[in-house]
């Protein structure tokens, strides 16, 4: 874990260590703190009065302890407003993932739609147009598509759906995206399905 400072108007030097601890635990440390002050008194009562200097170093380790619990519950609130804005954030970041998903099959679908049409007829271009608005959109919430040919098979990006012998590229190069992946920001919506080239040079892993 992260380890927080103090406040400006405390030791720079001092470092509180990130206990993890939550408001629960916060809670019940306090009342046993608040029990054992009140054990102390009740011991102190019974005892002799204790010297000025006995005194002080009592008031002192006191307030030494005291200082060290709020520093602790200081460094406690603050990592636990810092992780509940990241799972804010990451939970808006990723809301759309569900429908992002039940689109993709539209996206796949417009595809074929506008490889099967002819090009520059006013089908196509009414098709196009159609997806171009719809992909902006998409765009814009963090779509990105997995579509680049050229590049080595990635098992973690692309699932590898036909392998065709072709000794004019590197072995395991995608020469063709047979259906498009996506990333949502920077998490992987769907793997692009790809043809792969066997038996070329620098054959690396075979595809699964």
């Amino acid at each position: 874990m992260a380890k927080d400072k103090t406040p400006k108007d405390e030791d720079d030097s001092y470092v509180i260590e990130d206990t993890g601890e939550t408001i629960e635990d916060l809670e019940k440390e306090m009342e046993e703190a608040a029990q054992e002050a009140d054990d102390t008194i009740s011991r102190r009562r019974d005892s002799p009065p204790p010297s000025a200097a006995e005194a002080a170093e009592v008031v002192s380790d006191d307030l030494r302890k005291l200082n060290d619990r709020y520093l602790r519950t200081l460094a406690d609130f603050e990592n636990y407003r810092k992780r509940a804005e990241r799972e804010k954030e990451e939970f808006r970041k990723y809301a759309l993932t569900n429908l992002l998903r039940d689109l993709l099959p539209v996206l796949d679908n417009f595809d074929r739609a506008l490889d099967h049409a002819e090009e520059g007829d006013e089908f196509h271009k009414g098709v196009l147009l159609i997806y171009k608005q719809l992909y902006d959109v998409l765009r814009k919430a963090g779509l990105k598509p997995i579509e680049e040919t050229g590049v080595r098979f990635n098992p973690n990006l692309h699932e590898g759906v036909i392998r065709e012998e072709n000794p004019s590229v590197p072995s395991q190069t995608v020469t063709a995206v047979l259906q498009k992946g996506y990333f949502l920001h920077d998490r992987l919506l769907r793997p692009a399905m790809v043809k792969v080239a066997v038996g070329g040079p620098d054959e690396g892993d075979v595809v699964q």
